[in-house]
């Protein structure tokens, strides 16, 4: 039940990472510090029955893919405070009629649509989130805290299932990866369910207020989210099942999530286009160290006896 817990606040906190860094971005390294963390606890908790010298080179690339991730983050940053700056030097009349760009530390960048902005073509009001000076730490703040909350899961149903502090008495049986199953998403979903009612009438980053009864009448993306649930509960059972089989510090090599949010990143929400040269190496050189990293946790899978 306390994975359940640590699991609902990570999934709360990278949701509101990814406006301040971006879903690439906030996926590679949450990732990475659950595997660094997590992987490490897990390693010790299983008896070390995975091959450490396959799984520490592994666990140092997520490590190498967490300063890449840093780095594109910066990188992307400038490039797109450099877009804003030829963006109103070329619409001095879109900027005199109210719309103004910033470079300032106070206040930077995303006060448009960021396809709209490559395009040339008239700001749109239907996406917009303003950065300010102070949002590059408190997303990273928000990226950290969320990682450390994730990499505490796969540890406790370890425990749960595996009884490694001996806290059930001699000749009762463990519980069942199905049975901890069960108690992990019960707690998960209640935590979930308290924390929404409060932000919703107690909202943060300056969002307006709502209401329960307006959260049940609003089916907008519902479905979506649906489907979000029902993914993250399979593959998580999946990731239970292989770690009390070959030891959860290998099965923590499912952490492949950043391969598939960096591809929305930039496919469907073009976070990237029209970057630097520069960022678009270090994208990539990201991608290969996290590509390596699953692999060689992958190879380093052990054998419960």
């Amino acid at each position: 039940m306390a994975g359940g817990v640590v699991l609902s606040i990570g999934n709360l906190s990278s949701q509101y990472v990814w406006a301040f860094v971006g879903l690439s971005v906030a996926g590679v390294i949450t990732s990475s510090i659950i595997v660094v963390i997590g992987t490490t606890l897990n390693y010790f908790l299983d008896d070390k029955i995975n091959k450490a010298e396959i799984l520490f080179p592994g666990v140092g690339c997520f490590f190498v893919a967490v300063c890449l991730g840093f780095t594109v983050h910066l990188s992307n940053i400038a490039d797109n405070k450099a877009k804003l700056k030829e963006y109103a030097s070329d619409n001095k009349d879109v900027v005199a009629q109210g719309t103004s760009f910033s470079t300032s530390k106070e206040a930077s960048e995303e006060t448009v649509d960021s396809k709209d902005l490559e395009n040339g073509s008239d700001p749109s009001p239907t996406y917009k989130v303003k950065v300010f000076g102070k949002s590059t730490f408190i997303g990273l703040a928000l990226t950290f805290f969320g990682g450390i909350s994730f990499s505490l899961f796969s540890p406790a149903f370890n425990l749960a299932t595996n009884d490694q502090w001996h806290t059930l008495n001699k000749g009762v049986p463990h519980l069942s990866v199905y049975t901890a199953f069960f108690y992990f998403s019960v707690s998960c979903f209640v935590v979930a369910i308290i924390l929404n009612i409060i932000f919703l009438y107690h909202p943060v980053l300056n969002l307006p207020k709502s209401s329960l009864k307006a959260y049940l009448g609003d089916w907008n993306g519902r479905g979506w989210a649906l489907l979000t649930g029902l993914l993250c509960g399979f593959g998580n059972g999946l990731q239970f099942m292989g770690g009390q089989a070959a030891g959860y510090a290998a099965a923590d090599a499912v952490q492949a999530l950043p391969l598939v949010s960096t591809f929305w990143g930039v496919v469907l929400f073009g976070e990237y286009r029209k970057s630097s040269k520069r960022t678009y190496t270090l994208l990539w050189s990201m991608l290969l160290m996290f590509i390596a990293a699953v692999a060689i946790l992958m190879a380093s899978s052990g054998h419960r006896k």
